[in-house]
């Protein structure tokens, strides 16, 4: 495996805690959140979160979109929304007739060309907002996107920009209307981070900084700097994979997966990309702090917010009152951590 100078790594940590102070310029607390949303960047995941409206979700988006220097779209998910409405579709060009082309498919016999319009997902930074909102079909229209960083429009195959990195959203508490996400699209999330209210302190300061000269109860942007760029931002991304990783560190993430799938009150366990989601996770953490190698304590931080969307919950677990983070904890300090 290549092996990482310490100056690149101390300059991956001082750019990464650059970002991590300009994203604090706009979004008031939430450091556990900003801290996951960041390595789940540095290991090229997406992310699902889950909180009630009006916590900083699309502020957060919006924010790390700018500190970075890169292109981003918002999509409200509605039940009408179709996925064309996500990935775009072909439209009739009458502006570029070509009848030649007619035989090859290129054109309808001098009524024009058909034209490829990209839809939002074209982007850098994809915001899908209330996830859950649509139905099935229009959610399944990211599984390719998110997977293959590909859209397929009338077999062509167009390629989405790098780095790409969709941050969905869901409210758990309004649940009427709603489309739960079909279990081979959760998996597809490097993380499930649930985020809270804030701290009384914190309020205060989001209500000053919402109300001191604005029109509008919108936070501003104008602090923000761009500290990364697209070339930065995949640089990180490749150091991220040649972090080093034991293979007893890869065998306690292997086991912590596996010990949910016979955990009792859990219905379903994690499948193999739970395990892969620990380690890409585990060197994103020591790539932000400098380090050239995973400890097993970088694969246990990220147990609960890796594995809650990929378990599910047993019906007499539920009437008990018991919740996924609860047993997950309980799985995880049931598995002996190596000692290196």
């Amino acid at each position: 495996m290549q092996t990482i100078r310490p100056e690149d790594l101390n300059r991956a940590a001082e750019l990464l805690g650059q970002l991590r102070g300009e994203l604090g310029k706009a979004v008031v607390g939430q450091q556990p959140v900003i801290e996951q949303i960041l390595r789940a960047l540095v290991a090229s995941g997406h992310v699902l979160i889950e909180g009630v409206p009006g916590l900083g979700k699309t502020l957060l988006a919006r924010a790390l979109a700018k500190a970075m220097r890169l292109n981003h779209a918002r999509i409200q998910f509605t039940p009408d929304l179709m996925p064309s409405d996500i990935t775009g579709h072909t439209v009739l060009d009458p502006s570029t007739p070509d009848a030649s082309d007619a035989g090859a498919g290129g054109g309808l016999g001098g009524l024009g060309r058909l034209r490829v319009r990209r839809g939002p997902v074209f982007t850098h930074l994809l915001l899908a907002d209330e996830i859950n909102r649509a139905p099935a079909k229009t959610q399944s229209a990211l599984l390719e996107v998110m997977q293959e960083y590909q859209v397929t429009l009338e077999g062509q195959t167009l390629e989405l920009p790098r780095p790409f990195m969709v941050m969905a959203t869901q409210n758990p508490v309004e649940t009427e209307g709603t489309y739960p996400l079909p279990e081979a699209q959760l998996d597809r999330f490097l993380l499930k981070i649930e985020i809270g209210f804030p701290s009384q302190t914190d309020e205060a300061a989001i209500v000053q900084r919402a109300t001191a000269g604005q029109t509008g109860d919108q936070l501003p942007l104008e602090a923000v700097s761009p500290t990364l760029d697209e070339r930065l931002v995949q640089t990180l991304q490749r150091m991220a994979a040649h972090i080093r990783v034991d293979p007893q560190v890869v065998d306690y993430a292997v086991r912590v997966a596996r010990v949910t799938r016979e955990w009792p009150g859990l219905a379903a366990g994690a499948g193999p990309r739970g395990a892969i989601a620990l380690v890409r996770l585990a060197r994103a953490n020591a790539l932000t702090q400098g380090r050239d190698f995973a400890t097993p304590d970088d694969v246990k931080l990220h147990a609960l917010p890796a594995l809650r969307h990929r378990v599910q919950l047993a019906a007499d677990a539920q009437l008990d009152g018991r919740t996924v983070d609860a047993l997950l904890q309980a799985a995880l300090e049931s598995v002996e951590a190596p000692r290196l």
